[in-house]
């Protein structure tokens, strides 16, 4: 059985030709990327064109990574400033447009239809809801640090923020999130119980 390579060694592979080895790069870290995109341009569409930016974006500044540093905190970085500037510049284009947020619901692409997964997509649901009322930084840290697995440090170095600063904001997040699931799961119960 082969052993995977590091993202490092893959990085080194593009760096001296085999753009190749940069597909499986994304193959590894689109998924979270997209999950991140999602998060800001709550909708699929702009989420997709976010993401495929953030990708070219990392593609043509390989060069400049700094191979001590983990290579998925330098993505997550790019992707949120990508988002951001998408975001402004679409905020600017759509100033006068009064529009309404598409909601997305992610799902996983299992087929498993047992109850278990029933219940947690309903909590994936509720809790997606919930996370869309916080501000996009609060946004960025609760979904790099539960779905995507990094480190406070890791999320101060991809936002350029103290990490003192990730700690307090992540805490303050989970207040905010733990209030409105409350307020989200008593309005399923009501509805339950009057159905």
């Amino acid at each position: 059985m082969q052993q995977q390579q590091t993202d490092q060694e893959l990085i080194a592979q593009v760096l001296r030709g085999n753009t190749s080895a940069y597909s499986e790069l994304v193959k590894r870290h689109q998924r979270f990327v997209f999950t991140l995109a999602v998060r800001f341009a709550k909708n699929r569409e702009d989420a997709e064109e976010i993401a495929q930016d953030c990708f070219v974006k990392a593609y043509k500044a390989l060069g400049t990574f700094n191979q001590t540093a983990k290579f998925s905190t330098w993505l997550y970085t790019i992707t949120y400033t990508t988002a951001m500037s998408f975001l402004r510049k679409k905020r600017i284009e759509t100033q006068s447009i009064n529009g309404s947020e598409n909601d997305l619901e992610l799902e996983g692409h299992q087929s498993d239809l047992s109850n278990n997964l029933a219940e947690r997509k309903s909590v994936n649901k509720y809790l997606d809801e919930a996370i869309t009322t916080l501000s996009n930084d609060d946004i960025v840290i609760v979904t790099m640090f539960y779905k995507g697995e990094q480190s406070l440090e890791e999320i101060s170095q991809a936002l350029n923020m103290p990490a003192n600063t990730v700690k307090i904001r992540l805490h303050r997040a989970r207040a905010k999130l733990k209030d409105r699931l409350e307020v989200l799961l008593k309005d399923e119960v009501k509805e339950l119980l009057w159905n």
